[in-house]
């Protein structure tokens, strides 16, 4: 079964993360951080990976560590639920508009982190959030779960719909990346034997 649950503690925040690779996109997603939850479900729903996360931060400082606990609780829960990867696709790419956003995600789930992060969030804001946290989650998210995770601004000017294409663009993407090769299920895909 491709699951896992994920705890972590800290003196910053308390994450739990459930995730099913081979649901069908249902979420239920409490981080206590508005704009965060609704890019979380975007990521399970259009992922199709089924999605729990409760989080408990240090809000009175800032939403920071919460949002980046979050990614390292998920990408450690993808290694963990991913396993040796027979069989997984392991590459994927898509390109998301989202009005006059569009934007590019390309990763392999490689054992191999490494973020390349060409998008530019025109406001600071995006209500409360900071937008500098949307880079913050997506390089823990890529550093604990093994991914090589390139993210391409190709066009916006609204910070929301920039941030929201770039979520739904990485989902789109891990379907694709975490599905079952038909012509090569019973093979970890990579020449080396493993990953």
């Amino acid at each position: 079964m491709r699951k896992a649950e994920v705890s972590r503690k800290t003196a910053e925040t308390e994450i739990t993360v459930q995730i099913d690779l081979d649901g069908t996109g249902i979420y239920d997603n409490q981080t206590g951080v508005g704009f965060f939850d609704h890019m979380l479900d975007q990521l399970s729903r259009h992922s199709l990976i089924d999605m729990t996360i409760r989080a408990k931060g240090d809000y009175h400082i800032d939403d920071h560590h919460t949002v980046e606990d979050v990614g390292i609780a998920l990408g450690q829960a993808l290694t963990q639920a991913l396993g040796d990867k027979r069989g997984i696709r392991r590459y994927a790419a898509c390109h998301l508009p989202m009005d006059d956003a569009q934007v590019r995600a390309a990763l392999d789930l490689s054992a191999r982190p490494y973020l390349i992060w060409n998008v530019e969030l025109p406001t600071h804001k995006i209500g409360t959030f900071d937008t500098e946290l949307v880079r913050e989650f997506f390089q823990a998210l890529a550093t604990h779960g093994g991914i090589t995770l390139h993210i391409d601004q190709i066009h916006g000017f609204n910070s929301h719909h920039i941030a929201e294409a770039t979520f739904k663009a990485v989902a789109r993407a891990l379907r694709e990346a975490v599905e079952t090769d038909p012509r090569k299920a019973d093979a970890v895909p990579s020449t080396k034997g493993a990953l």
